[in-house]
Formats: structure tokens, sequence, C-alpha cells
């Protein structure tokens, strides 16, 4: 294994093919690891700061329902249900702001920690597929901020007429969480599946022939994951995931069909070797 043997240094000092014993592994990933850590704290601290913003940006899909005009009429509420619990709370969505302005410098610290391990081919996808994850991210966040207000109300009306929803305001910060989460990451489903086909992993053949299963495991997990699993919100999600991941096969439909015959291997043997390429390439050999 590279992590286990003591590299040759080149005239420059380095391993000519990007290798280092494993304590500077470990020291280059704890430097990362602080940098990315105290990226993230002072995110925090300006999070902190603009609180009373983000704060009213989050609560704004609650505020349209009629509930949020039951305690006091008028005004948007929600209710404090202990001595920390508006502690804690600020404390949440600082981090969660912290997260995000911060986002920059820890992805950039886990690409730079990675990167020295990919040819270079592997890290131009890389590139590429982080360069779609983070908007297909954003997108799915952005739909379930959307139709939360419109889920909100849905499961708050089958509230009998005679009672109030008591919401409480770390329950209205989890639910907003889930969904924005569960939005964002069912989004990236379709790029994974891009992904394992480029590898040579997931070849359309068979997810042409799973199509059906998982298109209907599609609208299961969009019933199960919602919070409440109310078919509205079921349907926000589910129906964006079947059509990304229509399109995610017609990519691997076309990539394949482009493909020269001669790269094509699924019809060897198991025990059949496949013919091997000994001239070399840029794309293959190791960064440095």
């Amino acid at each position: 294994m590279a992590l286990l043997k003591w590299p040759k240094p080149g005239a420059d000092g380095r391993d000519p093919e990007g290798r280092m014993p494993l304590m500077e592994h470990l020291r280059e990933l704890r430097n990362r690891l602080v940098i990315a850590v105290l990226a993230v704290v002072v995110g925090t601290v300006v999070g902190f700061l603009f609180f009373d913003p983000v704060w009213a940006f989050l609560k704004a899909p609650f505020c349209d329902t009629a509930a949020a005009q039951q305690l006091r009429p008028g005004d948007c509420s929600l209710a404090v249900g202990g001595i920390f619990q508006s502690f804690f709370l600020t404390l949440h969505v600082s981090a969660m702001v912290g997260l995000v302005l911060a986002s920059p410098v820890w992805l950039y610290q886990i690409w730079a920690f990675v990167t020295p391990g990919l040819y270079r081919n592997e890290r131009r996808y890389t590139v590429g597929f982080l360069g779609l994850a983070i908007p297909l991210f954003l997108a799915g966040a952005a739909l379930a901020y959307i139709v939360q207000d419109t889920a909100l109300g849905l499961l708050l009306g089958f509230a009998p007429d005679d009672t109030v929803p008591l919401i409480q305001i770390d329950e209205y910060l989890s639910y907003t969480m889930i969904m924005l989460l569960v939005f964002g990451i069912s989004f990236e489903l379709p790029l994974l599946m891009v992904f394992l086909n480029i590898i040579g992993v997931l070849p359309h053949q068979t997810v042409k022939k799973h199509r059906r299963m998982v298109i209907f495991l599609m609208f299961v997990f969009g019933a199960v994951a919602t919070p409440g699993g109310e078919p509205l919100t079921m349907m926000a999600l589910a129906a964006p995931m079947v059509i990304l991941f229509m399109l995610a096969e017609l990519f691997m439909f076309l990539r394949e069909k482009r493909r020269p015959a001669g790269e094509d291997y699924s019809s060897l043997d198991d025990d059949e070797a496949s013919p091997l390429d000994l001239g070399g390439s840029d794309d293959q050999e190791p960064a440095r």
C-alpha cells in the first residue's frame, strides 16, 4: 500500500508518485481539519451577529399559515418550552450559517487532501461533479422552502377547530432542517448514478432493466423521508427526482452509445482478460 511505503524523493524532495508516509497523511489531515473548523467557527460568529434576518427567513413559511396567528392575532408566534431553548436555537441557527458560509473553505480542504491520490482524469470528473452537486443541492433546498408553507398548512389543518396548535420553536427548526436536507440530498442521487456509470460500476442496461422499480422506490422514499408523510410534499420530492433520474439515464445511454466498440468489455467472461493499453496515457499518470 502506498501509505505504508516510504517514498523515494525526487530532486525537489517530493515523491514523484505523490505518496507520503502514514504519519505525514495524519499530520496533513489534522492541519486541514483545524483550518476547516476555524473557518466554521468564524462563520458561526457571523451567523450569530446576523441571527435576526436569518431567523426571519427560516420562519417565513410558518408565518404564511393560519396557525401562526392563533397565539397572538396579527403576529407570527412560536412557543418556547424551556429556559435554554432560545439559547440553543440561536446556537443551532448560527452553526448552520457558519457551515454554509465556510463551505468553500472546508470543501477546498477536502479537495486538497484527496487530490494527490487521484489520476488526472479522476480530478477532472471530481471538479465537474462538485460543480453540479452544489447547484443541485441548492435547487432541492429551494424547492423544499417553496413548498414548506403549503405542507405546514396541510399538516396543521388536521387539528380540530377548538384547539390551538402550540408549535415549539425547536420542533419547527428541526422540521425545516429535515426538509432542506432531505430535498437537497435527494437531488444528488441522479448525479451519483452518473458517477457510478462513468467509473464502470453501473451500466445503463442495469438501470433500464430496473427503471420501474426505481421510480416506484422514489415515491416510497418521498413518502417516508418527508416529515409528516403528506402527499403534497411527497409529490414535490418524488416528481423532480424522477425527472432527474430520467435525465441521468439519458446521459448514461448517450455516453455508452458514443463509446467506441473496442472499449466495451461487458461481454467478456469473468476469467477472460481485457486488452491492455501498454502505451500509457497522460490521463492515467498519477497526480503529483
